[in-house]
């Protein structure tokens, strides 16, 4: 799946988005795969990594560590992290310049070529930001997020996972699943951690998407309660606190800050949180 396009797109652009998505939610993924497999109309892409996300990797390692594991043995592996629709694979290759073995997820055979073109073209550009780590792999892989088949083929969970402009890709109606997914790859605690740069949250939910506006409390509800159908109101924001209390296999907050630097579309207004299993 690609990234959401934002409000700073032309009308047109915005309005040729929404219309493209005007399916029923089997088919939201492959229409995800026909705009990649096109290759005319992709006005999500904003050229690089989020700023956000290189100051989070720089600055706030005393929430998710550095890049290496302690296996039971003393030995050290690499830590796995996930890009769930990473686009062109600018943060993929961002990560691995950190240490990280990197994955990213695209729904297109297409987009995926994307991704292994950039790097060929641009991958000299994201050096190594700790010699004596070393560089992390990249593998970027074909399949739907909500399928096991890519999965199975990686094995086992990731102790990092970012999500940027995904969750606001999909239909309110598939929020549950999301979490839930999100529940299932993250590798428990401590070592796995979640990053969420939460956009658009200057969107007003009813206006529809994608993008679809959320705010940061449909991050907390939905990943405080996997898989629930939760209630929202008539203007589309989730109920706060009228699921009850967070089920235990549900992911917990860590932190929450506006980010100093973003993209210039969620300036002001784009929040990142971290998150863990209970």
């Amino acid at each position: 799946m690609a990234r959401a396009e934002n409000e700073q797109s032309p009308p047109d652009d915005r309005s040729r988005l929404r219309s493209h998505f005007d399916v029923p939610d089997s088919t939201h993924t492959d229409r995800w795969a026909k705009l990649w497999d096109a290759g005319d109309f992709l006005p999500w892409d904003r050229g690089g990594p989020n700023p956000a996300l290189v100051d989070l990797l720089d600055q706030r390692q005393d929430l998710i560590g550095n890049c290496f594991i302690e296996e039971g043995t003393g030995a050290k592996r690499r830590k796995k992290a996930f890009v769930p629709g990473c686009g062109r694979g600018y943060d993929v290759l961002l990560l691995a310049s950190y240490g990280y073995d990197a994955y990213g997820l695209e729904v297109s055979a297409k987009a995926v070529e994307r991704c292994e073109e950039e790097e060929r073209a641009n991958g000299h550009k994201y050096t190594v930001k700790d010699a004596s780590a070393g560089a992390g792999k990249t593998t970027f892989l074909t399949g739907d997020f909500f399928g096991s088949g890519w999965s199975n083929d990686v094995g086992g969970t990731f102790e990092l996972i970012y999500d940027y402009t995904f969750f606001c890709a999909l239909k309110p109606s598939m929020r549950p699943a999301w979490a839930q997914r999100m529940c299932q790859l993250l590798a428990s605690r401590p070592v796995g951690h979640l990053i969420c740069l939460e956009f658009p949250t200057y969107k007003e939910p009813s206006t529809g998407g994608p993008p679809f506006g959320l705010t940061p409390d449909t991050y907390v509800e939905h990943l405080g309660h996997p898989g629930d159908e939760l209630p929202y109101d008539e203007d589309g924001h989730v109920k706060v606190g009228s699921h009850g209390q967070p089920k235990p296999d549900g992911l917990e907050r860590l932190d929450h800050w506006q980010p100093v630097r973003t993209h210039e579309i969620g300036k002001g207004t784009d929040w990142v949180s971290i998150w863990s299993h209970r």
